[in-house]
């Protein structure tokens, strides 16, 4: 993973060079192959008309996972796009955040086509207007095509080019809806569209994309998760620190700096997510470069880090939707409890831990005989009554 490092004749170049250098490196770590992995196996594996949803916390490196996406299928279906130039490998885009607050489906299409380099964009229209009358005042009168014109000029296109999936990038604005109600028709749109087009589509998104997992049976029945993870502290600690080390290898200074030895301050204000990391020793080099600078110093590391408030809001997000996104073990009883299922020792030992106190039960041990067990003796009046009765 760290690789030889930057070429050195980088460093006779402009700084501009040197900068678009480092901002196109991506580093190939674990969990950005596994991510990669599989998700090209779902893409190929799952039912044509399937939604794929790419969940994980904001800079984790999702954009980064669409490009290798891309990559990929446009290379394994080259050889049919040699033989028909009319197919394109995968149509891919980013959707836009709405201005008015409410996702614009008319934009979203719009653009869609515009990916595919489809012709005639602004002229598309519904086939039940679709005459030489109508299109001929339409363009006269200079009226834009539908939110419905677009949809099906969507689906005819995404039937002609058959792309082996279509990515959406920043998925969770389709949340951007005026009440809770519309939510499972913002997602019934993309369902559709898979539908009717037979057309694989993966939505990434931050855990906003929560919101869609389970809307509706027929949804939760057509949708898989794919948990995009930041690195944590434990057993994937030394995977950070070698994510760090490829970065200080490719930063192109005349002195390399040593990330490591601050690698604690690097986690705190990235949180375990390399994107953001990335972006932030992206701002450091830049800053670095206005200054003329031969090393990366820890005041051009300050003056780029996010603030302890910005960490502190992102991590609360980031926390609750890892445990929105883990199985616990008294979610799996209760679901064997409702289909009449024996719950399993496992599920059983997870969900219910033994209290401390059983835990700590000294083991009994056997007394000699004739010894009298430990209690306490009655004293007193009492006492001399209950012994001459017993006498008696």
């Amino acid at each position: 993973m760290s690789g030889a490092g930057f070429p050195r004749e980088l460093l006779t170049r402009p700084w501009a060079e040197r900068l678009a250098y480092f901002q196109a490196y991506a580093v190939a770590h674990p969990a950005l192959i596994a991510a990669k992995e599989k998700l090209i196996a779902a893409i190929y594996d799952s039912a044509p008309n399937s939604l794929i949803l790419v969940l994980g916390p904001t800079g984790v490196g999702k954009t980064t996972l669409r490009l290798k996406i891309e990559q990929v299928l446009a290379q394994d279906l080259s050889s049919n796009l040699a033989t028909d130039p009319t197919r394109v490998p995968v149509v891919s885009l980013e959707t836009i955040a709405p201005d008015s607050g409410v996702f614009n489906w008319r934009d979203h299409f719009r653009r869609l086509l515009l990916s595919m380099h489809e012709p005639l964009v602004p002229y598309k229209m519904d086939p039940d207007r679709k005459n030489a009358g109508n299109l001929i005042r339409s363009c006269r009168s200079g009226t834009q095509p539908s939110s419905a014109d677009y949809q099906y000029a969507v689906e005819q296109a995404l039937r002609h080019r058959r792309p082996a999936a279509v990515l959406i990038d920043e998925a969770q604005h389709l949340a951007k809806v005026p009440s809770g109600r519309r939510l499972a028709d913002q997602l019934d749109v993309i369902k559709s569209i898979a539908s009717h087009t037979g057309t694989v589509h993966v939505l990434f998104g931050t855990y906003d994309l929560l919101a869609f997992r389970n809307l509706s049976a027929q949804l939760s029945r057509r949708c898989f998760d794919i948990h995009f993870r930041r690195y944590q502290l434990g057993d994937e600690k030394r995977t950070f620190l070698g994510v760090l080390r490829s970065f200080e290898q490719n930063l192109p200074l005349l002195e390399t700096p040593n990330l490591l030895e601050d690698w604690d301050y690097l986690y705190e204000r990235s949180l375990g997510c390399v994107g953001i990391l990335k972006e932030w020793l992206n701002r450091a080099l830049a800053a670095t470069a206005r200054q003329g600078g031969r090393k990366l110093t820890r005041e051009a590391l300050d003056g780029c880090a996010l603030s302890v408030s910005q960490c502190d809001r992102m991590v609360a997000e980031i926390l609750e939707g890892e445990r929105q996104m883990t199985e616990r073990g008294e979610q799996v009883c209760s679901l064997r409890a409702r289909l009449g299922l024996e719950t399993r020792r496992s599920e059983e030992s997870s969900s219910m831990p033994v209290p401390p106190a059983i835990k700590a039960r000294p083991s009994k041990r056997s007394s000699r005989p004739g010894t009298r067990r430990p209690v306490r003796d009655r004293v007193g009046i009492e006492s001399h009554f209950h012994a001459q009765s017993a006498t008696v």
